[in-house]
Order: structure tokens, then sequence, then C-alpha cells
């Protein structure tokens, strides 16, 4: 994932994201860079942990892992910050490759 990253600050010439916006204006980087958006989009869903890429729990500790342990607001806890980073993830693929300046306009 952090190859695809520095495949696109080279590309754009600068780690500013509001320059990456404005150079993605006329032609998003999703086209130029076709492969490395395919390779950043799928690392990103396989470091989520969810099936099909749900590999990084071994069989034994599905029923007996970290996650049977919690219970009410520990657990809550968990699952906010896994899919918190799921929405983070997902803002920053839209703003680094297809050039949208808000990925969210129904939230913002």
């Amino acid at each position: 994932m952090s190859l695809a990253i520095i495949c696109v600050v080279m590309t754009v010439g600068s780690i500013d994201y509001l320059t990456i916006l404005e150079s993605q204006s006329t032609y998003p980087l999703f086209l130029a860079l076709f492969p490395i958006a395919g390779i950043l989009i799928l690392s990103c869903v396989a470091e989520t942990g969810r099936p099909p890429k749900d590999l990084m729990e071994a069989e034994s500790e599905l029923v007996s892992g970290h996650m049977t342990e919690y219970s009410g607001v520990a657990f809550a806890f968990f699952f906010l910050a896994e899919y918190s980073m799921k929405l983070f993830k997902g803002i920053f693929i839209t703003v680094l490759l297809f050039g949208c300046a808000n990925p969210l306009p129904f939230v913002f």
C-alpha cells in the first residue's frame, strides 16, 4: 500500500493532498495509474480483515479470540475503530485517485 501511495506522490510531485486534488482537476490519476489504483484498492480491502481477506485470524481464534472476551462498551469501541478505519480508507482512496475534494457530499 505504501508503494502505491509513493507512486501517486511521485506522479504529482507533491505530498500535499490539496496539490494532489488540484492536479486531478482535468484528468484523474485513476486513469493514468490504473494498475497502481488496483493495488491500492485491493490492499486497503485486505487490510480491513473482512471476507474474503479475513485470514488474519486462525480457525482456533474465531471461537476463542480476543473479541469473545469483550462485551458492552469495549466491544463497541473495537467495532467503532474497525468501521471508522474503513471509512477513512475509502475517503483516502477517493481523494488520492479520483480527485474528489468532497467524497461525502451528503455528510459535509
